[in-house]
């Protein structure tokens, strides 16, 4: 008898198959920023630009969880997908099993060293004497303490979501958004721990959103192709090389992310703790529209390289087009409310004049190329979808570290500090021409493909 999710893969209109899996991610993905903007927010009411500047120099390094959990979750659920979609239920099985057991375990050694390493690497991170001890606060909670159940709710919600089940797993990543804002202001004002409150309200959270993937996967309906055995787990099959090279480009956008970010901040440090309260909020901000790109190319990703892995390159190529479409469209009419509507935006973050007029102008330069983020997302999310590593390799190194890190240097010495932040929108155009012209070769391979078949 067939599932219901294989219907969904194989048969369902391709408009409907789409927008089942990529609303529900979409709508994970905006709370996930939510949650994240709720630390910021409720820090902001506080009044103090220390503690809002400690939380930025906090997240690239926090941020590294998320590359862990993306090289290990979507690494994993392109191969799921891939391995469901030519019936060998055993290897996708091993494929969870790895993908799960590797992740806890790397996650668990970052957090450890992070904490042995903190009187290095915090200065490193541009904190100085009056943002140290919060950025000790912070990082002792929410990454420290917080590495394992961050990790391990984004990473299952990536395998969930490959098995067919969109809704489920981006509850639970809603599940973990929801609570964090909920917690953020007991913790903060009821218990007055500041910012250390949003870093324990952050930890629990995550803790809450993986206690519910490990029940609902303790459900025989759920963890058919979705295994904790340890018997499953294999460095054989080709599996690892698989996952972690399908995985990396998306590790390794996260992780020049973090180096992107510690040089704006060590940059824009150089001119105030003002400034780097600002271009704090304004990337916070910004992650709507990224969470917009993200949901709908990781919402899409197990309906291509099902059908690409079952040759079903019609329905394949009818699904890129639906997704592009609905991607293109949303990104436009959130950079046009992001850019109208920056100054009220950032306002209600942090009433200081200064912090303000930072993150308002900061916030109108970085969101108008959010279109141009679709565009680049959805390309690298179509190369994951069918096993493909130098592509979206090289992509995720343009967008983040290859040209935004190389301009920001040289624009803050020629304009200051608006330069700095000029370097965003000219990676993302610079990424967005880069994945056009890989992906047009790669369209016209598919056409051939069709063709062949129906010969």
């Amino acid at each position: 008898m067939r599932t219901k999710e294989e219907i969904l893969f194989e048969e369902a209109p391709v408009g409907r198959a789409v927008l089942t899996l990529v609303i529900p991610t979409i709508i994970s993905q905006l709370i996930t920023v939510i949650y994240n903007m709720a630390d910021t927010f409720f820090i902001g009411q506080i009044g103090d630009a220390n503690q809002v500047a400690a939380v930025s120099l906090c997240m690239p390094i926090f941020v590294f969880l998320t590359g862990f959990a993306n090289l290990f979750g979507i690494g994993g659920s392109s191969l799921m997908a891939r391995s469901l979609g030519t019936g060998d239920h055993k290897k996708a099985k091993q494929t969870a099993a790895f993908s799960i057991w590797t992740a806890a375990a790397v996650s668990l050694i970052y957090g450890l060293g992070l904490l042995l390493m903190r009187e290095t690497l915090l200065p490193i991170l541009g904190a100085d004497s009056e943002t140290y001890d919060f950025c000790c606060q912070y990082m002792f909670w929410a990454i420290t303490l917080g590495a394992l159940p961050t990790v391990m709710n984004q990473a299952l919600a990536h395998l969930v979501r490959a098995a067919g089940h969109a809704s489920q797993a981006s509850f639970g990543v809603a599940l973990g958004g929801v609570m964090n804002i909920l917690l953020d202001p007991i913790f903060i004002f009821t218990f007055r721990l500041e910012v250390a409150g949003a870093a324990i309200a952050t930890m629990l959270s995550n803790v809450l959103a993986m206690l519910y993937y490990l029940v609902l996967l303790g459900r025989k309906s759920y963890a058919h192709d979705i295994s904790f055995s340890p018997r499953y787990y294999t460095w054989g099959a080709g599996i690892p090389r698989e996952v972690l090279l399908v995985g990396l480009p998306s590790f390794l956008m996260n992780m020049m992310g973090v180096f992107s970010n510690i040089t704006i901040n060590k940059l824009m440090s150089g001119y105030s703790n003002a400034a780097v309260a600002g271009i704090g909020v304004a990337k916070k901000i910004d992650m709507l529209s990224f969470a917009i790109a993200t949901g709908m190319s990781q919402g899409v990703l197990p309906l291509i390289a099902y059908n690409y892995s079952a040759r079903n390159i019609k329905r394949m190529k009818a699904a890129l087009k639906t997704d592009f479409l609905f991607s293109f469209l949303t990104a436009l009419v959130g950079t046009v409310f992001l850019f109208t509507c920056a100054g009220p935006i950032v306002r209600a973050f942090i009433d200081d004049p200064e912090t303000v007029s930072y993150g308002g102008l900061f916030q109108k330069i970085i969101c108008i190329t959010g279109p141009c983020i679709s565009v680049t997302m959805l390309a690298i999310t179509s190369f994951q979808s069918v096993g493909k590593k130098v592509q979206p390799m090289v992509l995720s190194l343009l967008r983040k570290g290859g040209l935004d890190i190389p301009f920001m240097l040289l624009l803050n010495h020629l304009l200051g500090v608006k330069g700095i932040v000029w370097a965003t929108p000219i990676a993302d155009m610079g990424a967005m021409l880069a994945a056009i012209s890989l992906f047009i070769p790669f369209w016209r391979k598919l056409d051939s493909e069709a063709r062949l078949k129906q010969a």
